[in-house]
């Protein structure tokens, strides 16, 4: 078991790296590499030897290799990334890159995405360092730039262009699973990610007459845009239940002693009560109109209008998806893809899953363990194309009441320091084993 020493780390580890400000803001303008060199650092101090890669100056990467004993078994990529969505200051009750450890909680951007993972992974690492512990496969250690972003500078081109780092490996865990989801009625569910459904990040132009705003005008860029938005905005998505949803749909139903039949999913979900969060934004592909851009001036009619809209699809869905929006889109807008990733599902009568729910189960033998498949998505995709299957696996035991969904990108986000001594005594049992 990790010691104790690796308690009190996790939660300066996380500290330390809240402290570091990796705002991804888009567009490139994202700083990772003081966050990089403090996990490089923390990493050779238990005996590695991290490289530090970067496709663009200061969006760095760090990924280094623990040997197994066993060089037959095939490698376990673990990953976390190093970036976080932007805060504003003022919002927030403590400063958002303070790592202010306030009434036993950490506080700060990244505590729950996902620095907290980061400081779990240092922590294990550096407690086997101290104890002389080997894990049986080889354990391939990944922290990326980029995350919050395209990815491009990085996942993405460590898949790309550093293959070779993650030989042998086939299975990854990463962000988001293993939390304490509380139902209400005195039941503590952890979800393990099983799946994700694929990005869509769309861009729509409309191209109309440009002119005076005050003449009639039948081909209005604005007009024809707005309604194309309205009718995506307004579709109502087909039901399409996946295999990784089948199986969190029966999970639940058992749990709660209801009928599993998927003849009628919707009252299935309803039926849950809050458990259903964990599923209905999976059981659809969706679209969601996010940013309007037209014109300069009141009294001009533009030539052009752009929009933006968030599309995620179910594994096997990206083609429904472009066929949908085709036709909402409708004459005079075009559509493309800004940003696209797959679709992954990953299968769950596996060794590795297996090991994830003993490891959760040991620690929180009141819990139930249970597949979900993520509404978003994470660095797992760009690793896909490396042949690895991916899972969400970042343990944290969380208090009735703390809404870590909420939590990512919002205000005032934070951890408890129990959740994060629950994470490195799961993550350690796990990889221990896996």
């Amino acid at each position: 078991m990790a010691d104790e020493r690796a308690l009190d780390e996790v939660v300066r580890f996380t500290s330390d790296l809240i402290r570091i400000d990796t705002s991804n803001r888009g567009g490139g303008d994202c700083r990772e590499r003081p966050a990089a060199e403090y996990a490089a650092q923390r990493l050779s101090e238990a005996g590695l030897e991290p490289a530090l890669l970067e496709r663009t100056e200061g969006r760095t990467n760090v990924v280094a290799r623990i040997e197994g004993t066993d060089p037959s078994a095939d490698a376990l990529l673990v990953h976390g990334h190093l970036d976080v969505v932007p805060a504003e200051a003022a919002d927030w009750s403590v400063h958002p890159f303070s790592g202010e450890v306030r009434d036993e909680v950490v506080w700060g951007r990244g505590a729950v995405d996902m620095k907290n993972m980061d400081a779990m992974i240092l922590a294990v690492v550096n407690s086997w360092a101290r104890s002389g512990v080997r894990p049986r496969r080889d354990i391939v250690i990944a922290f990326t730039a980029d995350e919050e972003a395209s990815a491009e500078d990085g996942s993405g081109f460590l898949a790309d262009r550093h293959a070779s780092l993650f030989e042998g490996c086939t299975e990854a865990v990463g962000e988001s699973g293993a939390f304490t989801f509380h139902d209400g009625a005195g039941r503590q569910i952890y979800p393990i990610a099983a799946g994700e459904r694929g990005t869509g990040w769309l861009k729509l132009t409309a191209r109309g007459r440009a002119g005076h705003g005050s003449k009639v005008n039948r081909d209005n860029a604005v007009t024809r845009l707005a309604a194309a938005v309205a009718r995506i905005g307004a579709h109502e998505w087909p039901l399409r239940v996946t295999p990784t949803v089948r199986a969190a749909l029966g999970e639940l139903a058992a749990l709660y002693g209801l009928d599993a039949s998927l003849d009628d999913v919707d009252g299935l979900l309803e039926k849950l009560g809050p458990a259903a969060a964990l599923v209905e934004s999976t059981v659809r592909n969706s679209a969601n109109p996010t940013m309007l851009s037209a014109g300069y001036k009141v009294n001009v009619i533009p030539g052009q209008a752009v929009a933006y809209v968030d599309g995620r699809y179910l594994p096997g869905g990206e083609d429904e998806f472009r066929a949908t929006l085709d036709e909402l889109t409708g004459p005079g807008v075009d559509w493309e893809f800004e940003h696209r990733e797959v679709a992954l599902q990953a299968p769950l009568d596996t060794p590795l899953y297996a090991r994830m729910r003993e490891a959760v189960q040991e620690f929180a033998p009141e819990g139930h363990v249970v597949p979900y498949c993520m509404a978003g998505g994470t660095d797992a995709k760009q690793f896909s194309r490396l042949g690895i299957t991916g899972y969400g696996f970042a343990p944290l035991r969380l208090p009735e009441g703390f809404d870590y969904w909420a939590l990512f990108h919002g205000v005032d986000e934070r951890v408890p320091v129990e959740a994060l001594h629950f994470g490195v005594r799961v993550l350690d049992r796990f990889l221990r084993t896996a």
